[in-house]
C-alpha cells in the first residue's frame, strides 16, 4: 500500500507539473514606465501597483522564462518565482532598448550575484552586451551565461516547449529586434512588444494570428497626435491601425489580440476610455498584469 501511495503521489506531481504550463502577463508599459519623466499630466499623476514595463513569463516543466529584462525585473521575476515554484528563470531578450534589458543590472555582484543565469538573445544583442560595460562584466564574472538564437531556428527548451525568435524591422541601433513564437504543449503565442509598422515587415501580422492561439501586440500609441513631437520619430503601429488591420478576421481571431506595451500617454490605458471600450466590443483585448493563459 505504501508503494501504491507513492506511485500515485509521484505521478499526480508529474501530472500538476505538465499542467501547470503557463504564459503570465508581468507587465504592460512601454520603456519608460509611469509615472513618466518629465510627464505633468493626469495620466502620470498616480502610481498604480504592479503597472510594470512590459514583459511575460513563461512556465515550463522545471523552469520559468521571463521575456525581456525590464527595469521592474526584481518585482517581476519575483511574481514568476512566486507563481511557478520555481526558483530558476532563464531570460529572452527582444533588442537593446532600455525597458528590455537594463534589468540585467540586477544580477550583478552589486545585487543578487547571479551564476551563470541563461539569457538568449539575437547575435548582435550578445556582441552589445559582450562588449560594452557594464554588461560585459556580466560575462566575464559569469553571472549571465549568453546563448546565441538565431532567427526563425526554434530553441527546444523541454519536451513541449519552444521559442522561436522572429526578425522584426525597428530602430536597431544596438542590436536586432525580435519577437517570439512560443510554443506550448497544447497552445501557441505570439509576443511582438516592438516593431515600426506591421506594413514593413516581411510577414503577415493577419497570418500569424490566425496561426497562434494568443497575440501580444505592440500597442505603444493609440492614435497619431499623442505626443507633442513628430512621431514618425519613434514609429510604432497605432492600436487603431492594428485594429483596422484586424478588423475583418472573424470574432474569435479578434479575441485573440492583446495589445501590450503602451506609452504612458495611451489614453487606452484608462480601462473607461471609449476608443478602448469600442475595440473591446469588436473583440480586440488589453494585456494586464497577472493574466495567465494556459500553454
Amino acid at each position: 500500500m505504501l508503494i501504491r501511495g507513492i506511485l500515485v503521489f509521484c505521478l499526480c506531481f508529474f501530472s500538476v507539473t505538465i499542467q501547470a504550463q503557463k504564459l503570465y502577463v508581468l507587465g504592460t508599459l512601454q520603456d519608460g514606465g509611469s509615472p513618466h519623466m518629465g510627464c505633468e499630466k493626469l495620466c502620470c499623476a498616480v502610481q498604480k501597483s504592479q503597472d510594470y514595463v512590459s514583459s511575460i513569463g513563461v512556465v515550463g516543466e522545471r523552469q520559468s522564462f521571463i521575456f525581456d529584462a525590464t527595469p521592474d525585473f526584481v518585482s517581476q521575476t519575483n511574481y514568476l518565482k512566486e507563481v511557478s515554484g520555481h526558483k530558476s528563470v532563464a531570460i529572452f531578450l527582444t533588442h537593446a532598448h532600455m525597458g528590455h534589458y537594463t534589468g540585467l543590472m540586477h544580477l550583478g555582484r552589486e545585487a543578487y550575484n547571479a551564476v551563470k543565469t541563461m539569457v538568449y538573445a539575437m547575435p548582435k544583442m550578445v556582441h552589445f552586451l559582450s562588449k560594452n560595460g557594464p554588461w560585459s562584466q556580466l560575462v566575464s564574472l559569469k553571472n549571465i551565461a549568453l546563448m546565441p538564437l538565431q532567427e526563425n531556428q526554434t530553441v527546444f527548451l523541454d519536451q513541449s516547449l519552444s521559442v522561436t525568435p522572429l526578425k522584426v524591422p525597428h530602430r536597431d541601433e544596438y542590436s536586432e529586434t525580435v519577437g517570439y513564437l512560443i510554443k506550448g504543449k497544447n497552445k501557441t503565442a505570439l509576443y511582438v512588444p516592438d516593431i515600426d509598422k506591421w506594413s514593413k515587415w516581411n510577414r503577415s501580422i493577419v497570418a500569424l494570428v490566425k496561426k497562434v492561439d494568443y497575440a501580444f501586440l505592440d500597442g505603444t500609441f493609440f492614435a497619431d497626435g499623442e505626443l507633442p513631437r513628430p512621431m514618425s520619430e519613434v514609429p510604432h503601429p497605432f492600436v487603431s491601425e492594428t485594429a483596422a488591420l484586424l478588423g475583418s478576421l472573424p470574432l474569435k481571431e479578434r479575441q485573440k489580440v492583446y495589445f501590450i506595451h503602451l506609452n504612458h500617454s495611451n489614453p487606452a490605458r484608462n480601462s473607461a476610455f471609449k476608443g478602448r471600450l469600442d475595440l473591446e466590443r469588436l473583440g480586440f483585448q488589453f494585456a494586464a498584469f497577472g493574466l495567465s493563459f494556459d500553454l
